[in-house]
C-alpha cells in the first residue's frame, strides 16, 4: 500500500447506479454521495487500487444504507442488501451475490471481519469507519491521508444527516442511535 491515496471522486458506474434512487435520496442525494466516494477511495487505497475489485466496491457501497431512504427505517441492512441482489440479478451485473450482500452486511462491524470474501468486506468496513467518524478512527492511515480524502471530496453535512434521520425514523437522536446499534452494528 502506497503512502498516496488515489482520490476517487467520480465513476461513471457509481453515477448510474445512483440514478434510479436520486429522488428517494432527495436533497441528502450529496451528502450520501460524497460519503459512497470517500469510502470507494479508503476502501480501494486498501485493496492497492485493485481494478478487479473496484465494481465489487463501488456497487457495494452505492447500496451500502440506500435502505435508510428507501425504507425510512433505521434497520436498513437488510433493504440495503436486497436492493442490491435484485438490482445485480435485474441488469446482469454478473457480480458475486454472496460478496455484494457480505460487502453490505458486514460494513459496521466493530471488530475486523473474518470469513468469506475477507479481503475486499475489510477493506469496505475499515473505510466506511473511516468516514462514518469523520476520521477520528483511520484504520491505519495517517491524519493527512483522512484529510486529504475529506479535502477532496466534501461532506455536504453526511454526519448532521445521519443524526437527522435517526431522530427522524427513531423518534428522537437517542432512541434512533440505540436502534442502529442494536439492529445494524455487527460484533
Amino acid at each position: 500500500m502506497t503512502d498516496e491515496v488515489k482520490i476517487i471522486d467520480h465513476s461513471d458506474r457509481v453515477e448510474r447506479l445512483f440514478e434510479p434512487y436520486r429522488e428517494a435520496l432527495g436533497d441528502d442525494y450529496l451528502a450520501y454521495r460524497g460519503h459512497v466516494y470517500r469510502v470507494i477511495t479508503f476502501a480501494m487505497h486498501f485493496l492497492d487500487g485493485d481494478e478487479e475489485a473496484r465494481p465489487m466496491v463501488e456497487t457495494a457501497l452505492v447500496y451500502h444504507d440506500i435502505g435508510l431512504w428507501t425504507e425510512h427505517d433505521l434497520a436498513y441492512l437488510e433493504p440495503s442488501e436486497a436492493h442490491a441482489l435484485a438490482d445485480n440479478e435485474k441488469h446482469g451485473w454478473g457480480l458475486d451475490p454472496q460478496l455484494l450482500k457480505d460487502a453490505i452486511h458486514w460494513h459496521h462491524k466493530v471488530f475486523p471481519y473474518r470469513g468469506p470474501n475477507q479481503r475486499i468486506v475489510e477493506a469496505i468496513r475499515k473505510a466506511d469507519w473511516i468516514d462514518a467518524t469523520e476520521g477520528k478512527i483511520r484504520k491505519g492511515l495517517t491524519k493527512a491521508q483522512v484529510k486529504a480524502v475529506q479535502d477532496a471530496i466534501p461532506s455536504y453535512g453526511f454526519a448532521d444527516v445521519l443524526q437527522r434521520l435517526a431522530g427522524d425514523l427513531g423518534g428522537n437522536k437517542f432512541s434512533g442511535n440505540l436502534r442502529v446499534l442494536r439492529r445494524v452494528f455487527k460484533w
